[in-house]
């Protein structure tokens, strides 16, 4: 148990209270089947906005990851924020683990919240699931933003040394840190500039709040990502799609964000954020939000060459 303070349980109750001013509410759905979902779905659905879903990466619950999207774009869309199975409050006694079975579970929320067309958004992990999405019921799906998703690795790519480790039983260790030390090593590949001399109490604290519950479960998750995937089975889509990636990024190396524009082709654009590395959502957020929103509001331009947050073109 945390000790009588708990920084991180904190910043989760202040996250809780601001996406609760900011028109949204906690939810729990039953969608059978042993499987239960959280979701953070708005007080009151506006049928003058255009609907978001925002699915958040490997690591702590959705208001983590996007605490700082969400003032700007609850006064835009009708906002839907889950906790993908295994995390936060969400949970399932079946035993698949792949995206494509998150993606059913997703849809299956936002059916029971009467949704049936939406823009969705994944980072990371996220990214894997809103894509597949995309690939298993296409029609609904309006728009997609794909930040730093790995979507189109291939199993082959860790043998020949694209990743940052050196097997899937490396990657587990760190994405899923269960010691100061991991936690270090997590932040040293997912930021450009990772904070230095963080006290180990205070990592200690985050691993005990966010780390610790369905751990076997999170780790089947990673496990399902890379076992015999090829880039030939991904399954094609051509919604109009925007592509973000950290320039630095080490968790999904650049060529990925690459592998996946062609993967989609004509239908979606490229936008390289400059000095960022995987956690584009909490090292560039303002960034980040302006290609969203030019892309989620304004109507659409014709496909364009990949492009740097500055807007210069890379030919």
């Amino acid at each position: 148990m945390p000790g009588c303070f708990s920084l991180t349980a904190s910043r989760d109750r202040c996250f809780r209270y601001s996406f609760s001013s900011h028109g949204l509410k906690s939810t729990t759905t039953d969608l059978g089947e042993g499987t239960i979902m959280h979701c953070w779905v708005p007080k009151s659905h506006s049928q003058s906005k255009p609907t978001l879903l925002l699915i958040h990466g490997i690591g702590a619950n959705a208001m983590w990851q996007w605490h700082e999207f969400v003032a700007p774009l609850a006064a835009r869309f009708n906002l839907y924020i889950p906790d993908l199975i295994f995390f936060g409050d969400s949970f399932s006694t079946r035993p698949d683990r792949s995206e494509t079975f998150q993606a059913q579970c997703v849809v299956g929320l936002l059916e029971a919240h009467g949704v049936k067309k939406m823009s969705v958004a994944g980072i990371s992990y996220g990214g894997f699931v809103a894509y597949s999405m995309a690939a298993q019921f296409g029609e609904r799906i309006e728009r997609l933003v794909l930040c730093c998703a790995g979507v189109c690795t291939e199993e082959k790519d860790m043998e020949k040394g694209m990743f940052q480790v050196r097997s899937v039983e490396e990657a587990v260790s760190i994405l899923l840190p269960q010691r100061p030390q991991q936690v270090r090593q997590l932040l040293k590949i997912s930021f450009h500039k990772p904070a230095k001399n963080v006290p180990s109490c205070f990592l200690n604290d985050f691993i005990e709040v966010m780390c610790t519950e369905h751990l076997q479960e999170r780790k089947g998750l990673i496990q399902a990502l890379h076992k015999d995937r090829k880039l030939s089975d991904l399954p094609k889509i051509s919604h109009p799609t925007l592509i973000i990636w950290g320039e630095h990024d080490l968790v999904f190396p650049l060529e990925l964000a690459h592998r996946l524009k062609r993967q989609i082709g004509e239908s979606s654009q490229l936008v390289i954020l400059k000095n960022a590395g995987h956690a584009i959502n909490v090292e560039k957020p303002k960034e980040m939000y302006k290609h969203m929103k030019s892309f989620l509001i304004d109507p659409l331009p014709p496909p364009k060459k990949e492009s740097h947050s500055n807007g210069r073109k890379v030919d």
